[in-house]
């Protein structure tokens, strides 16, 4: 995908994607551009050394939390020798519009993963304890979710790209997501394991797979790690989705209508909160006298 047109390159840029859509393995490879700076989901790690400093400067900037934010990041990417600060965690895919209120000018790249390879590594992660329909229905609310935002934001501030072409072809689709972003190509940016060991924590084992070339055999695990019921099931769902982003079904026979009805009676709930949150921010900018985004200092 290539972008119509070109945006500031100071634009703070933002990685996200369903969980185990490959969003660390991107965030390493735009860390290793010259000009930017992604720093690991847990920021005080990358901050290690610098938190007085970095708390001095929040105090005498400006009293909002888009302020206090982009001098983290920002302090980050100096830290680096980078001029292009942003942030990666697949829970921004839910948070669009918040992020657009602290900050206005913000990038978004969005990873996309078969969503039944998601599933079936989701169901392999010693955090994950929400089972089998909770997975699915995770996957079914980033992708409803963030393609509503790609239709309102556009191509100057949404990208997409899918896992499988990333790790098929890196260097053209790295060409792709700089050209959105306003930079030139950097070759570096194909070999992100040589960064592993700085950005990515030792104890997220489950990311472990960053640390070596990247491995065009983890697209499409699905077919050995989905029992014939969760395929079902997973098709059954998230069909419509699948095959709009390119990926094949197996034309798996409908599940049991019994089954579909206890996925249903999960779905609902876990989107509940995020519908409700939506709801009530709406009436609250509503009932705001005044602009509400937060202006960070960007320098």
């Amino acid at each position: 995908m290539s972008a119509s047109v070109q945006p500031t390159p100071t634009r703070p840029v933002f990685v996200l994607g369903c969980p185990r859509s490959g969003t660390t393995l991107l965030q390493l490879m735009l860390h290793a551009h010259p000009r930017i700076a992604l720093p690991p989901e847990t920021l005080p790690h990358g901050l290690k050394g610098m938190a007085g400093r970095v708390a001095e400067r929040i105090t005498d900037g400006p009293p909002t939390l888009g302020s206090a934010l982009g001098i983290a990041l920002r302090a980050y990417a100096e830290e680096h020798g980078k001029v292009r600060w942003g942030d990666k965690r697949p829970a921004y895919a839910l948070h669009v519009a918040e992020i657009l209120r602290l900050f206005p000018d913000a990038q978004f790249v969005h990873l996309v993963r078969d969503g039944r390879d998601c599933v079936a590594s989701l169901l392999r992660m010693p955090w994950w304890h929400r089972g089998f329909h909770e997975a699915v229905a995770t996957w079914a609310q980033v992708v409803d979710t963030t393609r509503k935002y790609a239709r309102e934001l556009g191509p100057d501030t949404w990208y997409h790209l899918r896992f499988e072409d990333l790790v098929a072809d890196p260097a053209g689709q790295l060409r792709g997501v700089c050209g959105f972003l306003g930079e030139e190509y950097a070759p570096g940016t194909t070999e992100p394991h040589r960064l592993a060991g700085m950005a990515v924590p030792a104890r997220k084992t489950w990311h472990r797979r960053t640390h070596g070339a990247l491995d065009t055999t983890r697209a499409g695990t699905w077919t050995t790690r989905l029992t014939p019921d969760q395929l079902r099931l997973s098709e059954a769902v998230l069909g419509e989705w699948l095959t709009s982003y390119g990926y094949e079904l197996a034309g798996a026979v409908r599940p049991d209508p019994a089954e579909l009805l206890r996925y249903r009676r999960v779905e609902v709930p876990h989107r509940a909160p995020h519908a409700k949150r939506r709801t009530l921010d709406r009436l609250a900018r509503v009932r705001e006298p005044g602009p509400v985004a937060c202006r960070p200092a960007v320098g």
